[in-house]
């Protein structure tokens, strides 16, 4: 099958001149900039979605494991470099349309309540957020509803209160998996069914295949940005779409309070984007790096009077976890559909530990990297006999973790992880859990710097304008026409996925954030 194109949808802009104007420029088009675009889509604003990259194509490559993980088919972003050693390496983004959701595991939870509020953890505390878990409620409704959550309310002991149950039924245990729930609770613990999004509704488009967690769906079955929010957002007409631009840098007025245009560079051409209003949705780090960039009339970048632009960056400690059982081949092919949080919240003087999920099936090619001097057959033999899963404990901010931009213009992160404790604690546990459940072969690999897909904090939300980057509603202290939409302004990580909440959030700051 040759690469194809999904069909070109309306609203796609192709300028014809050195300026582009709207009303809203959103920069990124991830998860909270189409998200955003969406919740805007009736608003009577000309919204312009801006994006670096294209469509990521259908092709017959998107379901092939060696061509996703092997070759690295679509990863298509920059190098960036560790600050602490000044190596060069390949972050775990993704430049198109829908960003990072094109190859997400859809595994869509909501923050527990207790993650609003200050955590105490072994080694420090995470920030409390500048609202509560209800102010953001009625908009995880509604994300779940606009993403197709499947899930099942109830089981989870650490969920928080909802106002409606999940949208849809939960997608259903294979049966090794269903096997390793009864063994989980025969161990006195609670597994869930993991909130994911894909189009398993009546009629829908998934087929529930090997290929979804870390791949493209072929099907445009999978609950991404693009699919699920931008696409019905550009079928308004009141949103248009801007692919393969590059922001550079914000460009400021005199007093230095607002943003007059965005600097880009348009399919190698160079471009000004004017409005009313910008939304940054570029991801943490991107975000981060393009207000350091815009050095107007401060040389410590736009938004940045409190000098926290980029700092206390955080990625979840986490670790891929491969138990193995040699007598017993498994069959499953849809992995990805249980969770625990038994040890999520307080543990004594571990403190939190974090969350424990099933990964999308291992395959050999997949597993290479976990186990790069592995021979072939007995990744193989290694992949048909394991259950895999995926442990994620919070990074705490720490404003020595940070992003900053080189002379040369090029990404450095700098990042030691904090609260690496308790997460060997829950490698720990997990590892007896897995073998009381009849799994004797356990084996762990800890994620380095080049994993970046959880990332957040590094334009924190606050009150205090010396403190903080943004207000409670995202909008920037410094610039009374900007805001951001992705996890930037996240104060503190939490332990589950954070798309979800970043979608929310997006929803919130179109209702209540002055956008409209």
């Amino acid at each position: 099958m040759n690469a194809t194109y999904p069909p070109e949808p309306p609203g796609l802009l192709r300028p014809d001149g050195p300026e582009v104007d709207c009303d809203i420029a959103v920069i990124g088009a991830g998860m909270g900039g189409a998200t955003l675009a969406y919740a805007l889509r009736d608003s009577g604003a000309r919204v312009l979605v801006v994006e670096r990259g294209d469509f990521l194509p259908r092709e017959a490559a998107n379901w092939s494991p060696h061509a996703v993980f092997t070759e690295k088919r679509y990863r298509n972003a920059e190098p960036w470099y560790d600050a602490d050693t000044g190596r060069r390496f390949q972050p775990g983004v993704h430049y198109y349309v829908g960003g990072n959701t094109k190859v997400f595991g859809a595994t869509l939870p909501r923050f527990r309540e207790a993650d609003f509020g200050p955590v105490e953890h072994a080694e420090g505390v995470s920030r409390a957020w500048p609202f509560p878990y209800a102010e953001l409620e009625p908009y995880y409704a509604a994300a779940e509803r606009l993403y197709r959550v499947h899930g099942t309310a109830g089981q989870d002991p650490t969920e928080p209160w909802r106002s409606a149950g999940f949208p849809y039924p939960a997608v259903p245990h294979e049966p090794a998996v269903a096997e390793l729930a009864d063994a989980l609770r025969a161990q006195g613990l609670a597994p869930f069914d993991l909130p994911t999004g894909i189009d398993l509704r009546p009629g829908g488009a998934c087929v529930r295949c090997a290929t979804c967690d870390g791949f493209p769906c072929l099907l445009g079955a999978k609950s991404d940005a693009d699919v699920c929010a931008l696409r019905p957002a550009l079928a308004s007409g009141n949103v248009s779409l801007l692919t393969r631009t590059v922001v550079t840098g914000l460009l400021t007025d005199a007093p230095g309070r607002r943003v007059t245009a965005a600097a880009a560079r348009h399919a190698g051409t160079e471009l000004r984007i004017r409005a009313d209003r910008y939304v940054l949705a570029c991801g943490a780090v991107n975000t981060a790096a393009l207000l350091l960039r815009s050095r107007n009339r401060r040389p410590e970048g736009e938004a940045n009077s409190s000098g926290q632009v980029g700092r206390n960056y955080m990625v979840h400690n986490s670790t891929f976890l491969v138990a193995v059982d040699p007598r017993r081949p498994s069959e499953t092919v849809f992995q990805k559909t249980l969770g625990l949080n038994d040890w999520y919240l307080a543990n004594g003087a571990h403190g939190p530990l974090g969350n424990v999920q099933t990964l999308g099936k291992l395959q050999p090619a997949t597993a290479r990297g976990l186990h790069p001097r592995l021979p072939g057959p007995a990744l193989g033999f290694l992949t048909r006999h394991s259950v895999d899963l995926y442990l994620t404990s919070e990074d705490l901010p720490a404003p020595g973790n940070r992003v900053t931009v080189g002379p040369d213009g090029a990404i450095r992160v700098g990042r030691r992880p904090v609260n690496l404790t308790p997460h060997r604690e829950l490698v720990r546990r997990t590892a007896r859990m897995m073998r009381r459940a009849g799994y004797p072969l356990v084996s762990a690999r800890h994620m380095g710097i080049d994993v970046t897909s959880h990332q957040c904090g590094t334009a924190v939300a606050g009150t205090d304008p010396a403190t903080s980057v943004v207000d409670p509603d995202c909008k920037a202290h410094d610039l009374a026409n900007l805001w951001i939409a992705d996890s930037s302004w996240f104060p503190s990580s939490a332990a589950v996925n954070p798309g979800l909440t970043i979608a929310a959030n997006a929803l919130r700051v179109a209702e209540k954030g002055g956008l409209r």
